[in-house]
């Protein structure tokens, strides 16, 4: 079943058992979907696009949150977090910060990185590997961390 079609449904099952939060958040990743149908290049959601939406979605309840958590509201950080956790339910799995840093050890191998100056040939390979399975933050960090030691 391909990704729109699981979110119409789950859309659908939210709007059947009342849950109105779900329901929100479920339209809102419709209409991110129906604006890249509608974006004029004519060509079918994959699941790069459809991983690409939710991350975007998903960041944007991560900011949301920080602004919250700055502002003390309480009410509005807990429904982002909730939407956050649904969100979070269409992504695959995400990888700890040991594999994370497994994988990023491979791949300073590989380029042969030495130090913190070989920080951008390191991110750009590792966000191509690990988009949607790991926050491009705490890659970040890993990789940061790595390369000063």
């Amino acid at each position: 079943m391909n990704f729109e079609q699981l979110i119409n449904d789950d859309l659908k099952e939210a709007m059947k058992s009342g849950d109105k939060l779900k329901l929100e958040t479920l339209r809102s990743l419709r209409a991110s979907v129906i604006e890249f149908n509608k974006n004029g290049t004519g060509k079918e959601l994959a699941e790069e696009d459809a991983q690409k939406i939710l991350l975007q979605a998903s960041k944007k309840r991560k900011d949301a949150i920080e602004m919250y958590k700055q502002a003390g509201r309480q009410d509005l950080l807990e429904k982002e977090e909730a939407e956050l956790a649904i969100i979070a339910s269409y992504l695959p799995q995400q990888l700890t910060e040991d594999q994370v840093i497994d994988v990023l050890k491979g791949l300073i191998a590989n380029i042969g990185a030495e130090g913190p100056k070989d920080m951008g040939k390191v991110m750009g390979l590792a966000m191509k590997e690990l988009r949607g399975k790991a926050d491009g933050t705490l890659v970040q960090q890993c990789l940061k961390s790595l390369l000063q030691a």
